[in-house]
């Protein structure tokens, strides 16, 4: 397989994640990982679906779930019509605009992960934190 040396990280990503390259996992991986707009599977089948003529919304789909179920992607679970992906699977924050429907990274705050991963006796091996409000930019253009 010949690799873009843009795609090296993502290549590598799924090296280290135990997937099996192949040019649409390339493509939706390198996206992720270049693209901070936690898209959800829709946005990425968009973005996509002129470079990789044969995509199709399933391989997007599957393709996403088995990224975040090998952990090489977060998947985060707004509500029950939203999901998003982001490429970033180091512990932060997340904060969700009811008014304009995106997800922005809050960088300063802190993502609280118990030093020994148990709480409660309960093993945590995954979590997720974000905030539901209204974003600052819709805050601004209401006044």
């Amino acid at each position: 397989m010949n690799i873009k040396s843009t795609d090296t990280h993502a290549y590598n990503a799924l090296i280290e994640h135990g997937i099996r390259p192949s040019i649409q996992r390339l493509a939706i991986m390198d996206y992720l990982l270049t693209h901070y707009t936690h898209p959800t599977v829709e946005e990425v089948f968009l973005a996509l679906r002129g470079e990789i003529p044969t995509l199709s919304r399933t391989t997007v789909y599957k393709t996403l779930r088995m990224l975040s179920e090998h952990k090489a992607a977060q998947m985060i679970t707004i509500d029950d019509h939203r999901v998003c992906y982001d490429g970033d699977t180091t512990p932060h924050v997340h904060f969700f605009c009811k008014h304009c429907g995106k997800v922005y990274d809050l960088v300063d705050e802190v993502a609280p992960m118990p030093s020994n991963n148990v709480i409660d006796g309960n093993l945590i091996d995954e979590s997720q934190l974000y905030y539901k409000g209204i974003c600052k930019k819709c805050r601004e253009a209401e006044l």
